[in-house]
């Protein structure tokens, strides 16, 4: 399986084992059958508010798209560089490059609650900063550039060093300050 298709691979294969309809799927995730259809065909690179609505519809962890072999030990990742990569979109209307890369931290521990990911952000066009909300909570800090958080009614900018922990229910939007790449570490937790 292509890293550019993995999440739709997974989220096909999914769905299939649930006997599930891609119908079916895009009413419970609350999302448009051709984003469906586009994602599990590797035409559409997502964002992550649609995927972690996918995952809670399909029942699993947003983790169980970049699982392969899980254990139940602890996992060690040297130097943060996680083989497991995913490319998100910003929410532009018809993304087709990535503006995040999340490399997963944790990717083959099973049973996990938490994930921690070092996420790349590429700076990407302000019609893409739409705020969107889910369950859960996030954690970040930022390890180098800087940051822009777009929470409710609030704007916070962070630089290397700053962290902010937040409610995920409240529309936000994490992008990139200016036009450098920023590094974050974050960790998202979504309730099943």
């Amino acid at each position: 399986m292509s890293e550019e298709n993995r999440v739709g691979s997974k989220i096909r294969q999914l769905r299939e084992a649930r006997e599930m309809t891609v119908k079916e799927l895009a009413e419970a995730s609350q999302s448009s059958e051709e984003s469906i259809q586009q994602l599990e065909n590797g035409a559409l690179v997502p964002s992550l508010t649609p995927l972690l609505k996918i995952a809670r519809a399909l029942g699993v962890r947003l983790g169980t798209f970049l699982d392969d072999m899980p254990q139940n030990g602890p996992v060690v990742v040297r130097e943060g560089l996680s083989e497991n990569v995913v490319r998100f979109s910003g929410k532009a209307e018809k993304p087709k490059e990535s503006a995040l890369e999340f490399y997963s931290l944790a990717s083959d521990k099973a049973d996990r609650n938490m994930e921690p990911f070092i996420i790349d952000i590429h700076p990407s066009p302000e019609e893409s900063h739409q705020p969107s909300s889910h369950e859960g909570e996030e954690f970040i800090y930022v390890l180098s550039g800087e940051i822009e958080i777009f929470y409710g009614k609030d704007v916070h900018k962070l630089n290397a060093g700053d962290s902010i922990y937040y409610d995920s229910i409240i529309p936000h939007d994490v992008h990139a300050a200016g036009k450098e790449d920023a590094k974050i570490l974050a960790v998202i937790y979504a309730p099943l």
